[in-house]
């Protein structure tokens, strides 16, 4: 795994992230989420829902990387949309995650 998704990997030790569609969208929702990860091979409708619904309550959507290894960093199988629950983490998250090619946008 790279350096750039361990701090994911460690955000989910410390119990500040939540995955998964339905979880997420209720972590946007109740504004606990301070920062989506969507998988860049997700469909386009899951883009469409997630851009909406995160530009919709203000907060950060990064989308980048793939299922597999989004899953991987977290030591779980394929994922496709995180969102991390602390503010530090989710600052760490966008100064490592900002600056790497696979990372198609910060919204």
């Amino acid at each position: 795994m790279n350096n750039e998704l361990s701090g994911l990997g460690l955000a989910m030790r410390a119990g500040k992230m939540v995955t998964g569609d339905e979880l997420v969208l209720k972590a946007i929702r109740s504004r606990e989420a301070k920062l989506v990860v969507l998988a860049g091979d997700a469909s386009s409708n899951t883009h469409k829902k997630f851009r909406d619904k995160c530009g919709s309550y203000g907060i950060p959507l990064l989308v980048g990387f793939d299922r597999e290894r989004l899953g991987a960093s977290i030591g779980k199988p394929e994922r496709l949309v995180l969102a991390l629950t602390d503010q530090g983490f989710a600052d760490m998250i966008r100064r490592k995650l900002g600056t790497t090619s696979e990372v198609e946008y910060i919204e």
